[in-house]
């Protein structure tokens, strides 16, 4: 606090000299003006005339953060017509008038009332004017004048940013640029050396340097390593007053990283890598992992690997991770441990990317030996060959030998093999193998018809590990025999014509084997020799396993006989040969002049004469009576009776009648006819039951059956009830009889029991009780109401 009042003292010291110093000047430089004006002589006699200047003034000057007790006397204003009586007043105008400035109106003297910021307004623009006191009468023009503000060194320098970043590649040469910083400082820099920086280094040495004037930084030592630091933090200096003494200050901090470059091969940690691999590993398996460290980071630590040399070339392939940077060994065939134990690898590791500049710190590159040990597994069985391919002749006796499969164990031990079929590939058993040796037999004839091929799969498994099996495809072949005769290839019938010519072909015949080809074609056909000069027919063998046959004679006669069996003898062309002898059925059919047929059916012999009038008659009486014979038999089997007995099985408990018929009512007397409601069986006065078998033949009482034709239905219906009443056969049991006549208007009311237990009805049933005990029970419900109500 101390050094900055006598700092501030000193200031003011400068100031009041300046001022003195510009006062003293201006009164030189001006005189009191008279009324009618000032001539000067100047140069070679040239007379000046020189204007009138009312004011006594210059240019005011005023140090910024003045702090003193009084205001600061800014200057002061006069006029040459003030006689110093008091009639003159001072009047002061412009930026800051009265309240910043504040002006004597008898004196003149300008004071600044407040503590000016040159940084915030550098200069004010004022007017003066002097008037009468007691008229404010102007008595001189109006005049403006500049009151500046005389900067001092109160702002230190500021930076740009507060923290810089920056990067120079390692190994960088001295001199080299990384960064330039800048400050800047908010005092005058067109007065004194308020606003002058000067850049310095106060952490950071001996590894940078910055330039005083520029702010640059720049590198300060060579081979600077990436890999030994990284990361440097730097404080720069910026200082005011040209960094002298007393000056202000600023500083920043700059981190200054280095960026990596290639200059650093490769290197093994180690000069040998031991590996080990099984030898049931497959082509593809990971076997190990070799990495060659490079401190370099980026592109610059990529580092491919290659194998260049060893007896493991063939077997081993190497590949780059590039993500954990390692060399990977895969398996690249399948190994033997009975064959090769042990590979060596030279492997060799090198960057991807070089730098020319660094070439000379090369290679860039590193080598490894890499020693890889097989390790023995238990191997199943291994069969000499891939697959079998094995013949045998169909019709073989059993037991007859087909061939051998051979594996053996491929581990040191050697153990013993056993042999076995799978019986999935042979269902039907038609082989048989050897457990020890692997013989295979047949235990079945064979027959190439049915099966040429046998595909079978075979085992062989280890005797002390039954779980170390393998399994190889055996294919057997059926060879042929010549066992199957020749036959037509179709089942061939041939027709020709009555009218054919001789020697005309009619058809041609072709034969089948089952044999193969070796066996098979070529055909040969003939006629058997006890027929071989058939009169008839006669057959061409084609030589293309065909044969034509052919017509003899001229004229077949279909009356005399319309059908031919004709034998044809096949051979084949095998070892030995076999033969069949095929039938050809032909046939004698009409044709028309073309050779078309029209008939192959065997017509009757039409006669010259026709059939007399005699014999034509009695064919045709002859075809009706054979007419009237069917329409009797037809006849009487419609009118045949049922038999009057009925069988014991036939005992029917419940026999219902029914007479589909509904008439006009009582009323209706002309389109009904009564003889529909009779029974037909009961004309001759007996009604036989269905429903038991009768002990004695009942005769109805004469004089209660009404006449046939009769259309009294009262009567008719009596006399059914009195016939039922006095059966003696009748069953301990009601039967109902049904009669299907209602007519329309009767005065018979329903005898529905819905109709009863829904209406309130007055009519009597008490006639019930006379209708015998087959209505007992319709008495009993619907005679006496009163009594239904007393059981109720």
């Amino acid at each position: 606090m101390k050094e900055d009042n006598c700092l501030h003292a000193a200031l003011i010291c400068l100031g009041m000299l300046y001022y003195s110093h510009a006062i003293t000047t201006e009164k030189m430089n001006h005189t009191r003006p008279s009324l009618h004006g000032h001539h000067e002589k100047g140069k070679e006699g040239q007379v000046l005339h020189r204007s009138k200047r009312g004011w006594v003034w210059n240019q005011f000057f005023v140090i910024e953060e003045y702090t003193g007790p009084d205001p600061v006397l800014v200057g002061r204003l006069h006029s040459d017509i003030d006689s110093g009586d008091g009639n003159i007043k001072y009047i002061l105008s412009g930026e800051g008038a009265g309240i910043i400035f504040v002006i004597d109106d008898k004196s003149g003297n300008i004071h600044a009332t407040k503590t000016l910021d040159r940084e915030e307004r550098a200069q004010y623009t004022l007017t003066a004017q002097a008037v009468d006191r007691n008229t404010n009468r102007p008595l001189e023009p109006p005049s403006e004048f500049i009151v500046k503000v005389q900067d001092i060194n109160d702002n230190p320098p500021e930076f740009l940013h507060e923290n810089y970043h920056a990067n120079v590649p390692e190994r960088s040469n001295v001199g080299t640029s990384v960064i330039q910083v800048t400050a800047s400082d908010a005092d005058d820099p067109t007065y004194g050396n308020s606003a002058k920086l000067v850049y310095s280094i106060l952490e950071g040495q001996p590894y940078f340097s910055v330039e005083a004037q520029t702010g640059i930084i720049r590198t300060a030592l060579p081979n600077m390593d990436r890999e030994a630091k990284e990361e440097y933090h730097v404080v720069i200096q910026a200082k005011d007053m040209g960094g002298h003494m007393g000056g202000l200050s600023g500083t920043t901090k700059v981190t200054i990283t280095l960026t990596d470059v290639n200059d650093n091969p490769p290197k093994f940690p180690q000069s040998v890598y031991q590996m080990s691999v099984s030898e049931a590993a497959v082509p593809g398996e990971e076997v190990g992992r070799v990495k060659a460290k490079d401190p370099d980071i980026g592109e610059n630590g990529l580092v491919a690997y290659s194998i260049i040399d060893g007896d493991g070339m063939d077997m081993f392939e190497i590949t780059t991770d590039y993500e954990t940077q390692e060399g990977v060994v895969k398996l690249k065939k399948l190994l033997d441990f009975e064959t090769k134990k042990s590979y060596s690898l030279k492997v060799e590791a090198a960057n991807v990317h070089i730098d020319p500049k660094f070439i000379s710190n090369g290679p860039f590159k590193d080598t490894v030996t890499v020693k890889i040990s097989v390790e023995d597994a238990d191997e199943p069985p291994v069969f000499l060959k891939p697959s079998y391919i094995f013949e045998v002749q169909e019709n073989a006796a059993s037991g007859t030998v087909v061939g051998k499969v051979h594996a053996k164990d491929p581990d040191a031990a050697n153990s013993a093999i056993r042999y076995s079929i799978d019986r999935h590939t042979d269902l039907e058993r038609f082989f048989i193998i050897n457990a020890e040796d692997g013989n295979i037999k047949t235990i079945k004839a064979l027959d190439r018809e049915e099966i040429a091929w046998h595909n079978i799969s075979v085992f062989a498994v280890e005797v002390h590990k039954q779980h170390q099996e393998a399994k190889v495809p055996v294919a057997i072949k059926v060879v042929d025999v010549n066992d199957n005769a020749p036959k037509f290839a179709a089942a061939y019938e041939a027709f020709v014509c009555e009218n054919a010519r001789s020697n005309q072909q009619f058809i041609t015949i072709s034969a089948d084997d089952k044999d193969d080809s070796a066996n098979g074609p070529r055909f040969i056909f003939s006629l058997p020799p006890e027929i071989i000069h058939n009169p008839n027919f006669t057959l061409r063998d084609n030589r293309d396993n065909t044969a034509s046959v052919l017509v003899r004679r001229e004229g077949f006669s279909r009356q005399k006989q319309d059908l031919y069996l004709l034998p044809i003898v096949i051979s084949d062309g095998g070892l030995p040969p076999m033969s069949s002898t095929n039938t050809l059925t032909i046939r004698v059919c009409g044709c028309d002049s073309n050779g078309s047929m029209l008939s192959c059916n065997a017509e009757p012999y039409i006669l010259n004469a026709g059939l007399s009038t005699g014999a034509l008659i009695a064919i045709l009486a002859c075809i009706v009576i054979l007419l009237v014979i069917v329409v009797l038999f037809v006849t009487l089997k419609r009118q045949k009776k049922e038999p009057l007995i009925v069988f014991e099985e036939e005992d029917v408990r419940e026999n219902i009648i029914t007479y589909d018929d509904e008439g006009g009512g009582e009323e209706d007397t002309e389109a009904f006819d009564i003889a529909t409601l009779q029974n037909p069986d009961g004309i001759n006065g007996f009604i036989p039951r269905k429903d038991i078998k009768p002990e004695y033949q009942y005769m109805p009482r004469p004089g209660l059956r009404p006449a046939p034709n009769s259309v009294d239905v009262d009567d008719f219906i009596s006399t059914r009830i009195q016939e039922a009443d006095n059966d003696p056969t009748a069953p301990p049991y009601d039967s109902i009889q049904i009669y299907g006549y209602e007519g329309r208007g009767s005065v018979a009311g329903s005898l529905s029991s819905l109709e009863s237990a829904t209406t309130d009805s007055d009519l009597d049933y008490d006639y019930l009780q006379n209708w015998g005990p087959r209505f007992k029970k319709l008495a009993d419900l619907y005679g006496s109401k009163d009594t239904f109500d007393d059981d109720s």
